[in-house]
């Protein structure tokens, strides 16, 4: 039987704001429902839309957490009723609603993945990232080999696994980053082309890096002016994945473009989605993700850890954009 105590350490928002609204409280440790699996956490990762959830312009769905977190890496100590996919005691990784950014947090056990030889670092870096990239762009945006992949922002947490899946995967990769720096991180990581957008135009340059055809799939997390350019850069047929609107959720486009190069533009997000879509995501990405981790082929990159306690520098640091892969806490 493992001692479980009534009370813990989480980050909560004190309210909207900057870094500094992230604050440790004291907290009862959530109690697993039907189904789900409480996990004593290790590791926590830190992504985009923790930083949005803190600022208030993405609100936990209903019945979630308002602790932020969306993937974590621990040990189990305790299962709610009708779970039984995992023993007390195993080490997991597992994309969660919210609540990441504790000592314990609740999953459903079909939401979690076996560690397979990562470090509880890597382990709490890849159910968002990965269970986002493998969505996007293998099942909406349906990439196949030898097709060329264009993704925006290649330094992020979900750019690098990006350029690594797809590279592993038999496509061509091409990248935007906002540094010499940053663009050489993202060849190293694999992409046969890095664009720097700052003294770039990744519209040209795609139709240069692709004889004039343009890219095949588009992963964008940006939007605004993006959008339109996006059209312009992508083949004929090309498929465009929204995944965020860091620039702004509105554009004036010519749709024009849509109609004759017969365009899809499609979009996701995975917060929100059913507990049985995020399952089958999540079977997708043990089959064909984690016998890459087995093999070495593949891994979370990861730029820098914090202790859960300093959550606030860690948005910090996200905010400043400088990081060059996965941001995690550890607790």
């Amino acid at each position: 039987m493992v001692d479980i105590p009534t009370r813990m350490t989480a980050i909560g928002i004190k309210s909207h704001g900057g870094p500094e609204m992230l604050v440790p409280e004291e907290r009862p440790v959530p109690k697993p429902g039907i189904g789900e699996i409480l996990v004593k956490i290790a590791a926590a990762g830190v992504n985009r839309p923790d930083v949005m959830q803190r600022k208030g312009n993405y609100p936990p769905p209903p019945g979630a957490p308002d602790i932020p977190g969306l993937e974590i890496a621990g040990e189990i100590v305790a299962r709610g009723p009708t779970a039984t996919r995992w023993q007390i005691g195993e080490k997991v990784m597992a994309l969660v609603v919210g609540g990441g950014y504790a000592e314990y947090a609740v999953a459903h056990e079909g939401h979690a993945l076996p560690v397979n030889g990562l470090t509880m670092v890597e382990a709490a870096a890849v159910p968002e990232t990965f269970f986002t990239v493998w969505h996007n762009v293998f099942e909406r945006g349906a990439l196949k080999k030898g097709e060329t992949l264009l993704v925006h922002g290649g330094t992020s947490g979900i750019g690098t696994t990006a350029i690594m899946l797809a590279k592993e995967f038999g496509a061509r990769v091409i990248t935007t980053a906002g540094s010499a720096e940053k663009c050489e991180a993202c060849r190293k990581f694999g992409a046969d082309v890095a664009i720097n957008y700052k003294t770039e135009d990744f519209v040209a340059a795609t139709k240069a890096a692709t004889h004039d055809k343009g890219a095949e799939l588009i992963l964008d997390m940006v939007g605004g002016d993006y959008i339109a350019r996006n059209y312009e850069a992508a083949a004929v047929e090309g498929r465009i994945v929204q995944i965020a609107f860091q620039g702004g959720p509105k554009a004036e486009v010519n749709f024009m473009r849509l109609m004759m190069k017969r365009l899809h533009h499609t979009g996701s997000t995975l917060r929100a989605r059913a507990v049985a879509d995020k399952g089958a995501i999540a079977t997708a990405v043990t089959n064909n993700v984690l016998p890459l981790f087995a093999k070495g082929k593949a891994k979370p990159i990861i730029y820098k850890t914090f202790s859960l306690k300093d959550a606030s520098k860690a948005h910090a640091l996200m905010e400043s954009s400088a990081h060059i892969g996965k941001i995690v806490l550890t607790v």
